[in-house]
């Protein structure tokens, strides 16, 4: 797992994409890149446009599972799901459904985590379980 909290500023989702980049470089991750790095950016957008209370950030969680899944998670503190569930705004989560293999949003108090998981090469999958039990 790895993580990076990101202050309250447009500047932050290009810092959010590199920092995707790099983590799935380190895991070894050469599949989906492009549509992990898009949706990246759509859910640190909504978590700046719509989650973030002034004075605040959100953080982006990424996990990497044996069984070839990455997950991404973008947290914010804002108030609740009404900007999520099938508000007529932009086509930002739309677009997320459409590249990832499964997303959702779970509640927290304070805020929501809006989480996204991509299936990749079974080939990663041994390679990172291999560096996780070697410590690498």
């Amino acid at each position: 797992m790895r993580e990076r909290l990101y202050l309250r500023s447009p500047r932050t989702v290009a810092a959010a994409r590199q920092f995707t980049r790099d983590t799935l470089h380190a895991w070894g991750v050469t599949d989906r890149r492009d549509d992990m790095l898009l949706c990246v950016s759509e859910l640190a957008t909504n978590a700046l446009r719509y989650g973030v209370p002034p004075g605040r950030g959100y953080l982006l969680r990424m996990y990497g599972f044996e069984d070839a899944t990455v997950r991404i998670e973008v947290h914010d503190g804002g108030p609740g799901l009404s900007r999520i569930a099938g508000q007529p705004h932009g086509q930002g989560l739309t677009l997320v459904a459409a590249l990832c293999d499964d997303w959702g949003v779970l509640a927290r108090t304070p805020g929501k985590v809006v989480w996204s998981e991509f299936r990749c090469a079974a080939a990663w999958a041994v390679a990172h379980a291999a560096a996780r039990q070697t410590g690498v």
